[in-house]
């Protein structure tokens, strides 16, 4: 090869890796806008989320209210069936009341799996000895 020819070959190869660094910077500054997108979008979907989550009804409070008296006469614990039982609730309202109550937690019941257990989450309540 002539040296006319390998500079042309250096100049053309030159050319290309200006066009790729062209290419790289242009898609790091795509990824970038694309990450600030997705964090404005988490952000939308979060607040979203928020202000779609309904204030508990009126009669929601008393019934949470009164779980929760339940829940305390029995020591802190008691089977959701019976819980729903002596509150005379259906199974879709005794589950969508305790969707909104932040005071307890739910468990299997250790002798049945398939049964839940309603744990009052506060300190306060100390099981009857």
């Amino acid at each position: 090869m002539s040296e006319d020819q390998l500079l042309a070959e250096l100049i053309a190869l030159r050319a290309e890796v200006g066009g790729l660094v062209d290419r790289v910077a242009s898609q790091e500054k795509e990824n970038t806008t694309f990450s600030e997108n997705q964090e404005i979008q988490l952000k939308l979907i979060n607040q979203l989320r928020t202000e779609t989550r309904k204030a508990p009804q009126p009669m929601q409070k008393d019934r949470a209210d009164i779980l929760r008296a339940l829940l305390v006469a029995n020591g802190g614990k008691i089977l959701a069936k019976d819980a729903r039982k002596k509150m005379h609730l259906s199974k879709e309202r005794f589950s969508n009341l305790l969707l909104i109550c932040d005071f307890i937690e739910r468990k299997p019941y250790h002798l049945d799996r398939r049964q839940d257990v309603i744990i009052l989450k506060s300190e306060l309540v100390r099981p009857n000895c």
